[in-house]
């Protein structure tokens, strides 16, 4: 099968987060299924093709036309990946907007993208499924329903359509419409139209021919005014075609056997270089000081967003109480203001035992998953979460609250039988988080009992080739689901 995955970001090219993870590795698992797998990006400062296929590709939007181009870049992994040129839209500083605040003009950047992937499907590489991700590229399977209704080539081309975080969904004013070319008979209540404005994520789910998210909690959550962000009633109208399927992990780059970024590698069956990756870590934070009990202090890890969403407003009010334990606490991580204060605050105060890096560093990220005692994600909300997965096979308890794909993948942890993983608490408040927390270090206090909890976590299997199974079988349903469309020519 050809599959090709529009996305706005994904590694190696570009990422902010974990939907660039997702569009790297499920393509590799699909090459190994023996797929042919094509992704398109836009080509963000600092990505280099290696040749141009298209060196200006005519877009309407509204009354203005513009010329990107399509280039080719390195393949990786049998993963062929094609970049959308445009340097006025895309050749910025950052992929989404700068000094928190979005770009004015990204509803005519992903609009000009959009289109362009559907002449990118015409004239170089015509798939059997589309597969796009996000509010981004959600204009894709509203163009191909609506604007290409007609066009023998595409027209019949099933779209699968993934919701990664029904939180972002690409608002914008009603009189964008007009700027990148939509007519106004999209703009109703069953169309693009959300509360007087215009709703891209909106659009995607309605023309879809299938919706995915990443775990199987999240796709019932989307359902409730709680988690729907005021979609939930147009996610309930297309339940029967939403599949809830988790996201894998890349054990070649997230696993402490082959991990080339801490300071010894470990395994369940020898532990002990987790106790070096820990000596590391303090040492890398400047917490190790001359003190003798740093290293026998419990290290609890945080790699996040600070906003919100991951939980920080609970992370606040617990901060004091959090560090009259006995613990240490390294963060890495960007957001809100507020959150980045607080850290900075709690480090200054706390010196030698609290420790901040404001920013995304991907080899201190893998440092704490590996030195790290335990992982904290109090998650407002999580639609799937690798962080809480990374920490499984390393050795590192994760405390989660449970909602999304954290409930699904942390199982509590029963000293009466030794099962589970991890802990989890229902409550959003800091009473149940504490509590968590104090369970934890409670049980850390018992080295044999702990040690059968963290090689139950690393035993654990989240690789993609599950979940890229299901993708493929919802694939095929798709394909199933459309119309047999006239053939075109397709290079490549």
């Amino acid at each position: 099968m050809k599959i090709l995955f529009i996305a706005s970001e994904g590694l190696p090219y570009s990422k902010t987060g974990g939907l660039a993870d997702v569009v790297e590795a499920l393509p590799k698992a699909l090459v190994e299924m023996g797929h042919e797998v094509a992704v398109l990006l836009p080509c963000y400062r600092g990505n280099k093709v290696t040749s141009t296929l298209a060196a200006s590709v005519t877009v309407a939007l509204g009354d203005r036309l513009r010329f990107p181009a399509i280039g080719e870049a390195a393949p990786v992994a049998g993963v062929r990946y094609f970049l959308v040129g445009d340097r006025g839209y895309f050749d910025r500083e950052q992929l989404y907007g700068e000094k928190g605040a979005d770009y004015p003009d990204n509803a005519e950047r992903f609009a000009e993208f959009a289109r362009v992937g559907i002449e990118f499907m015409k004239r170089v590489w015509l798939p059997d499924v589309v597969h796009c991700h996000d509010w981004q590229t959600a204009l894709v399977p509203v163009l191909l329903r609506t604007q290409h209704f007609e066009d023998p080539v595409v027209r019949g081309l099933p779209a699968v359509f993934t919701i990664h975080n029904i939180g972002y969904q690409g608002l914008f004013p009603q009189t964008v419409m007009r700027a990148i070319g939509l007519p106004d008979r999209l703009f109703t209540m069953n169309g693009l139209e959300f509360y007087g404005g215009l709703n891209f994520l909106k659009g995607g789910l309605i023309y879809a021919d299938f919706l995915t998210t990443v775990s199987r909690r999240y796709a019932q959550e989307i359902q409730t005014p709680e988690y729907g962000h005021g979609l939930e009633g147009v996610i309930r109208g297309r339940a029967d075609r939403l599949v809830g399927i988790l996201n894998g992990v890349d054990y070649a780059v997230w696993s402490p056997e082959l991990d080339t970024h801490i300071a010894q590698n470990y395994s369940a069956h020898n532990l002990d270089g987790k106790k070096v990756c820990k000596k590391d870590l303090l040492q890398q934070f400047k917490l190790l000081g001359g003190k003798s009990d740093a290293l026998e202090r419990p290290l609890i890890g945080i790699v996040s967003r600070f906003v919100d969403q991951k939980g920080f407003d609970l992370i606040a009010q617990v901060a004091t109480e959090l560090l009259r334990e006995n613990i240490s606490l390294i963060a890495l991580g960007t957001g809100q203001a507020e959150y980045e204060a607080l850290f900075k605050e709690l480090a200054e105060k706390h010196q030698g035992r609290v420790a901040v890096k404001i920013g995304y560093d991907n080899v201190l990220a893998h440092k704490i998953e590996a030195g790290a005692d335990i992982f904290l994600m109090p998650s407002r909300y999580e639609p799937c979460g690798l962080n809480q997965i990374y920490s499984l096979r390393y050795g590192t308890v994760p405390v989660v609250r449970a909602t999304g794909g954290l409930d699904d993948t942390i199982q509590s942890f029963d000293a009466k039988t030794q099962k589970g993983t991890g802990f989890k608490f229902e409550a959003y408040d800091r009473h149940a988080l504490m509590e968590s927390v104090r369970a934890a270090l409670k049980l850390q206090r018992e080295p044999k009992v702990w040690q059968t909890l963290q090689k139950n976590g690393m035993a654990k299997d989240f690789s993609w080739k599950a979940s890229a199974a299901s993708y493929v079988t919802l694939y095929e349903a798709a394909k199933r689901s459309r119309i047999p469309r006239v053939s075109g020519t397709s290079k490549g």
